[in-house]
């Protein structure tokens, strides 16, 4: 996998070339953005550490849908003539298709583009506000109580996620966590351009974002341990020395059944079908809401 010397945010925004090479400036970018809290109150344990996926595992639902739907409510944009716009989406977070170039073009371009212009604090104070009002509440307490033995235990935990690194380190200072690992945007004197840094922070760009991190801080990722309920993150998952599935989709279940990792179901019967089914629409919902707003607003010059 290629290897580039780490730049400015504003000199990769927008990255050419490969997957591999995106996903590298993208982990990289999200590890050198990532404050570090102090260390635990108890002994440190300085080269092991845990790393948290967010959506369905640390939070019930997709953390990008409410934020998007708190920016709406506060009118950022608006939600008229977005069902073209939510079924690519749908195509790539439901069905995983990465194989349209076209698409995946489009999804990287637009993905954050909906804070274009905007001032990062103000995007940040609306974040802080967001959490409160949508987010708290569905925070899965098994989960919680996990990341809270790691930091009983003098080790680190780490947020690692597709929602922008901004709110990604909102959520993981409420929680007493010690910071997390996002997707990144450009910005330019303060505001946002509406570029991302190389990639979402998705599949291998998590890894990317581990690795780089633990080269940072020195961390034995023999010793880490990884939580996801997605088998889009088994690149994370199969990076560290423990890796636990949390609220498993289908496929990751099988896989860690194959090879002997611990499952961690916080949902039961009805209530796993009642809040796995609309998490996946709802990830599809949020992503063309956002990304087909600024389609329209760039094609038909629509106003926030």
């Amino acid at each position: 996998m290629p290897r580039l010397p780490l730049r400015s945010r504003k000199d990769v925004g927008s990255v050419p070339g490969d997957e591999d090479t995106r996903a590298h400036v993208a982990g990289a970018a999200s590890a050198a953005a990532a404050d570090v809290a102090p260390p635990p109150a108890v002994e440190p344990d300085p080269g092991a550490a845990a790393f948290f996926d967010v959506d369905n595992t640390m939070m019930m639902g997709a953390s990008l849908f409410w934020f998007a739907r708190g920016l709406a409510a506060r009118k950022y944009f608006s939600t008229r003539d977005m069902a073209g716009f939510v079924w690519q989406q749908a195509k790539f977070r439901i069905g995983g298709n990465e194989g349209n170039p076209d698409d995946m073009l489009t999804i990287r371009e637009n993905a954050l583009a909906f804070v274009a212009d905007r001032e990062v604090s103000e995007i940040v104070q609306h974040s802080e506000e967001i959490y409160d009002e949508l987010m708290a509440g569905r925070i899965w307490g098994g989960t919680r109580a996990l990341a809270q033995q790691h930091l009983d235990a003098g080790q680190r935990v780490w947020l690692v996620t597709a929602t922008p690194i901004e709110l990604a380190a909102i959520i993981a200072r409420r929680l007493g966590l010690t910071g997390a690992l996002g997707t990144v945007s450009e910005i330019v004197d303060g505001r946002y351009t509406g570029r991302l840094v190389g990639e979402l922070m998705h599949g291998p760009a998590k890894a990317e974002a581990v690795l780089a991190l633990a080269e940072r801080e020195g961390l034995d990722l023999s010793r880490c341990t990884a939580y996801s309920d997605s088998a889009n993150d088994l690149p994370m998952l199969s990076l560290c020395g423990t890796a636990v599935a949390v609220n498993p989709d289908t496929e990751l279940r099988s896989v860690a059944k194959a090879r002997g990792w611990t499952i961690r179901d916080f949902r039961t019967g009805r209530k796993a079908a009642r809040i796995g089914v609309p998490t996946v629409a709802a990830a599809a919902l949020s992503g063309g809401i956002v990304g087909g707003t600024l389609a329209l607003r760039r094609r038909n010059k629509l106003p926030w």
